[in-house]
């Protein structure tokens, strides 16, 4: 297995960040580093994360944002370091990801987790009961 297929395996085939899945999503898919290499990032497992082109390319190079409530900046969630569940969760109708935490919000708002597509795109897969999709997020 190769080194994208295990970040992509790793995942369920879903974003590591807005939990859209690959074989249902528009956008393209790709290893993001966790750690930009601009900021001596490597090529590695445990910094890569398999990511829709839309999460991808709101993160870009930052690996911290404010957290909207707060002000403060925090670090980006890392799906190698954190726990989803300790940062996010569904909203009732699992169609919004609710942030938990300083780094949960900041990355919503960086990302925007919830930007009309991706949502668009759950209420599709609710309607066709393939969403929320079965990743682990503990």
């Amino acid at each position: 297995m190769n080194l994208k297929e295990k970040v992509r395996s790793n995942a369920f085939g879903c974003c590591e960040y807005c939990l859209s899945q690959e074989d249902y999503s528009p956008d393209s898919f790709s290893l993001e580093h966790i750690n930009p290499i601009s900021k001596s990032g490597q090529t590695v497992f445990q910094n890569l994360a398999f990511s829709c082109q839309g999460c991808n390319n709101r993160k870009y190079t930052f690996i911290e944002w404010a957290d909207p409530l707060s002000g403060n900046i925090f670090p980006l969630y890392n799906p190698r370091k954190d726990v989803w569940s300790d940062h996010f969760k569904w909203a009732d109708d699992y169609l919004i990801i609710i942030g938990l935490s300083p780094i949960g919000r900041a990355t919503i708002d960086k990302l925007q987790l919830n930007r009309k597509n991706v949502v668009n795109l759950r209420k599709v897969l609710i309607a066709s009961n393939l969403h929320p999709p079965i990743v682990s997020t503990e």
